[in-house]
């Protein structure tokens, strides 16, 4: 394995020994006018398929420039089969929520509209992009799919009964209710809204048989705060960690 660069860019081209990859406008300003890098310097590249490579800096300008791969530096890593599912909040908040959960190993991220969900305008163009900052800056080779917002009915609808749900309940703070399961299977999180999922719904989630209700501590945790916690609980017991 060649030398891993400290700086890391994800693209989408495939990534091979002697692979040029075009920078545009973005990307060229940020490696040359932020990062002050020129040619002969070594940048960190990563696709989400092919791991991470290092390439060098083979033409540099204020509006674009190349890199060209000089080999493997780090082989492809893919997190666990894991979805984090979370009723959209305010804006830094839901940025917050992506951002952890691309860090924490995330395989793919749904924003879900519940009964009290009170921010449901989504953006998932700006989603994807913070996903994307944040597999370059954790080191990551992989970076989550952000899926279009779903309304939860629809989507407990045509829930697959093979993945496993952890459904993070509000009401059951205090309790000791630890997570157990099959390590490798298939599971999905789910993060309520700031309102807490009404009667309804929790009714339904309790009564799915691939639904396992869980507390996360003695505390009411807020949205954003439920979301580190939840994952770090499954990551600790079931996942890659």
């Amino acid at each position: 394995m060649i030398e891993r660069a400290k700086i890391r860019l994800f693209v989408d081209e495939s990534l091979r020994e002697g692979q040029t990859i075009p920078l545009e406008r973005d990307k060229a300003h940020y490696l040359f006018g932020v990062m002050r890098q020129a040619v002969g310097d070594r940048v960190a590249l990563f696709n989400g398929r092919d791991g991470e490579w290092t390439a060098e800096v083979t033409l540099a300008g204020k509006r674009n420039g190349v890199l060209t791969c000089l080999g493997q530096a780090a082989p492809q890593l893919d997190p666990p089969d894991l979805w984090l599912m979370f009723a959209p909040i305010k804006k830094a908040r839901t940025d917050f929520i992506v951002e952890k959960a691309a860090e924490m190993g995330a395989s793919r991220i749904v924003p879900v509209l519940t009964e009290f969900t009170n921010s449901e305008r989504v953006r998932v163009d700006r989603l994807q992009a913070h996903a994307v900052e944040a597999a370059e800056q954790c080191g990551g080779t992989f970076v989550p799919e952000v899926a279009e917002p779903e309304k939860l009915d629809r989507l407990l609808d045509g829930w697959d009964g093979a993945r496993r749900l952890m459904f993070c309940d509000e009401a059951l703070a205090g309790e000791n209710k630890p997570l157990s399961g099959a390590a490798g299977a298939p599971w999905a999180i789910l993060i309520g809204p700031e309102g807490g999922f009404s009667d309804a719904e929790r009714k339904r989630l309790h009564g799915m048989e691939s639904a396992v209700s869980v507390s996360l501590g003695p505390r009411i945790l807020r949205a954003d705060t439920a979301a580190v916690a939840a994952m770090t609980l499954w990551q600790s017991a079931l996942g890659d960690w």
